[in-house]
Parts: structure tokens; C-alpha cells; sequence
């Protein structure tokens, strides 16, 4: 979770850009509060809000930059828009701007999911919110935030995925590995932890009674060949590596995989593709999380990889080198938009799902006689013996 506080500035251009944002449907107002009045409105206009905001403003001539805007952004789609519409408020509280006039605008355009808040530094007793140390103060309050709601999620998601069918603790692994967590096995338990604390365990006991219980559904899987093979032939299928870029212009960490067909998959039918790999290198295996279903299935118990990737024969050609992954992530150097149209703002989003074909796309060039999925062995032993180098996700 990030916290960014961007530079003052003398106008509110940030409620421009924000709501710019909106009337493109990349960004939902998910808070609108404090603004008296103009709340009973029916339609509550851009210009209205600055109005607003100004006139608070002008009660501290001394203030020569009025405007407070900050980002909050998790990893990935770890959070949902309400809870980092929850995480902004309560960050509001603790920074001193509980009571000021303040918008919550959540931006879906961007592989982070992220609010943007935007306020005046002038507080309605004509004084200025304390800044002191500010940057400094809005991470200790933003940790003590998440230390307090992520242990809860960390249980939650600790127990919902309890609740799938899988074959080995590897998989299990996975589940909440997916869920933005680290796990670990020691002492009979598992460690599940985020921002390097531990927030929840699982006893190994719970986990064995739930592979023993496992039973495959060939029914289950059968159908969801026979998906596959449908919106294969009309969404693409070509593998490409995805990733998050790196400041000062270094070259973008590969985070995973993904392609058209995965991502339809996921949005239509909750069925997530984990594809496995080091980073520089095509997949060399996958696997399936049903969430529709909550079962894991490996990936050669669906088709070997070549199938799943390849539907074309002959259409494509062996890539010799794995292109560097097409990074997308917040972007921290966000400036206000100057021209915005005032009109109304927009409700609901679709959801970024990276199936965009680009020009960074290409193929895995993939063959016959490729592993569809890797042993326990290899996970519990090699693989979590490596230290300090950072790997895709290898289950």
C-alpha cells in the first residue's frame, strides 16, 4: 500500500482532473463530503466543488497554496474500491482532515487499483491543517490503518481459502499467494503475511484434511475445455509477459503472464490462468483457480500448454527472445488536467483486465512436449531455497 502527497498548488485543478477522469468512465467519485449545500444537488458540477473549496480557502490569505491532493494505491487489485475508499477516510481522520470538504475518487485506468482525495489546507476555523512532517506522518498513519484492517482481511482471506478444493499444499500456497499474501511453512503452521508481518496462520492439520477430501471434477474440467476451445478461436491466445515499471527508467519487473483469452476467462467466468515461469523467459507451465467452482485444478489436468496457447497451427513462429514485459502501474508524477468537461459525473467502470492487444504483444512460440505443471518437490524444495532474487510465480 502507497501513499503519495502531491505538490500544493495555488488552484483546484486536481477536482478538473479527477473529475475529467470520471466523464471518460476511468474513475468512479466514491465520497463526496463536507460541501454543505451543494450536497442536496442533484447533479453537483466540477466548478461547484471549486467554488466551494475556494471560498473555504479565502478565509486564510496566508495560504498560498490551498489544494491538498494524495494517492492511495494498493498492488494490484488487492483492494476493492470501497475498501480504499474506507482506507481514505479513515486516513483523512488521521492526517486532521475528518471534518474538511473532500472528494474520494477512485481511478480503475491503471494496472494499481487507486483513490485520489482532493481538499483544502485551510480548515473551516480559517487555520491550516497542521503540515508538519506530513509525509512522514502519512505513512505512520496509513500503517497503523492497514495493521489494523489487514489483519482482519488476512483472516478472512485465510479462511475463504480454506474453503476451495485443492490437491497439495503447494496450491493452497497459491491460493493466497494470489491474494497479494507470502506464505510460509513452519512449526506445523502456516505463517500467511503481508508487508512483511505476519497477520493470520493456518494450521498444516487443516490443510491436509482439506487435500485428503480433494476429488477431481472431470465434469467440471470437461466444461471448461470446451470453453477454452470456443473463445480460443476468437480472442487471442498469444502469451505475454506482464510486469511493473521501475522508477528512474529502469527496465520493468516481471510480475506474471497473461493474454486475451486469460483475460476473458477471469472477467466472464472466474477462472483464473497462473501461468509459471522465470522472469525473461516464456511459461513452462499454468494453473487453473476456479473461483466459480473454488477448486484448483493443475494445468495438465485441463490441456497441455501448447494446446491451451497454440488453437492457429502455423500462424506462428518461434520468438527467440522473450521480450522485456509492457509495465503498467500508477503513475506517481500525475498532474492535474487543465481543460475537463464540467458535465455529469459518471457511475460504474470496467474493470482493466490488460486484454488489449498492443504492439508489445507476441507469441510464446510454444511446442508440443512442454510440462503442463511442476511437482511439489520443485516448489517445497529448490524453489524456496532461492534467496533474494526476485521470481514469478513458479507453482
Amino acid at each position: 500500500m502507497i501513499v503519495k502527497i502531491l505538490p500544493p498548488s495555488a488552484t483546484f485543478a486536481a477536482v478538473r482532473y479527477n473529475t475529467d477522469k470520471m466523464d471518460k468512465e476511468k474513475g468512479i467519485l466514491m465520497k463526496a463530503t463536507g460541501f454543505g449545500a451543494l450536497q442536496g444537488l442533484a447533479q453537483l458540477r466540477p466548478q461547484d466543488v471549486v467554488n466551494y473549496l475556494e471560498a473555504i480557502s479565502a478565509v486564510n490569505g496566508r495560504v498560498k497554496n490551498p489544494q491538498f491532493h494524495a494517492v492511495i494505491s494498493g498492488k494490484g487489485r488487492s483492494h476493492t474500491k470501497e475498501q480504499l475508499t474506507d482506507i481514505a477516510v479513515k486516513w483523512l481522520e488521521g492526517m486532521g482532515y475528518g471534518n474538511q470538504p473532500y472528494l474520494v475518487v477512485f481511478h480503475n485506468d491503471t494496472a494499481n487499483s487507486h483513490v485520489h482525495i482532493v481538499t483544502t489546507r485551510v480548515g473551516r476555523d480559517g487555520r491550516k491543517i497542521n503540515d508538519s512532517f506530513e509525509r512522514l506522518r502519512a505513512y505512520e498513519v496509513l500503517e497503523r490503518i492497514m495493521g489494523q484492517d489487514t489483519k482482519r482481511a488476512a483472516e478472512h482471506d485465510t479462511e475463504k481459502a480454506l474453503g476451495y478444493a485443492f490437491a497439495t499444499r503447494a496450491q493452497f500456497m497459491m491460493l493466497l499467494e494470489s491474494m497479494g499474501y507470502s506464505v510460509d511453512l513452519k512449526d506445523g503452521r502456516y505463517r500467511v503475511s503481508r508487508n512483511g508481518r505476519e497477520q493470520a496462520s493456518v494450521q498444516l492439520a487443516d490443510v491436509e484434511a482439506r487435500i485428503a477430501a480433494y476429488a477431481m471434477d472431470v465434469d467440471r474440467l470437461a466444461q471448461l475445455r470446451a470453453i477454452v476451445k470456443k473463445y480460443g478461436a476468437t480472442h487471442s491466445t498469444d502469451i505475454h509477459p506482464v510486469g511493473v515499471s521501475q522508477p528512474g527508467g529502469h527496465a520493468a519487473i516481471q510480475t506474471g503472464y497473461a493474454s486475451e483469452l486469460t483475460g476473458l476467462l477471469r472477467e466472464k467466468f472466474g477462472v483464473e490462468i497462473l501461468f509459471h515461469g522465470k522472469p525473461g523467459k516464456p511459461p513452462y507451465g499454468y494453473t487453473v483457480i476456479d473461483h466459480a467452482r473454488k477448486t484448483v485444478y493443475k494445468g495438465g489436468e485441463l490441456m497441455p500448454l501448447a494446446d491451451f496457447g497454440l488453437y492457429v497451427a502455423g500462424e506462428r513462429q518461434l520468438v527467440p527472445d522473450w521480450k522485456q514485459p509492457e509495465a503498467v502501474i500508477y503513475d506517481n508524477s500525475v498532474t492535474a488536467g487543465e481543460s475537463a468537461s464540467p458535465g455529469p459525473i459518471a457511475d460504474g467502470w470496467q474493470g482493466d483486465n490488460g486484454t488489449d492487444r498492443g504492439p508489445e504483444w507476441i507469441s510464446t512460440g510454444l511446442t508440443a512436449g512442454i510440462s503442463g505443471d511442476i511437482d511439489d518437490e520443485a516448489i517445497l524444495g529448490r524453489n524456496r531455497r532461492r534467496k533474494r532474487k526476485a521470481r514469478t510465480n513458479s507453482r
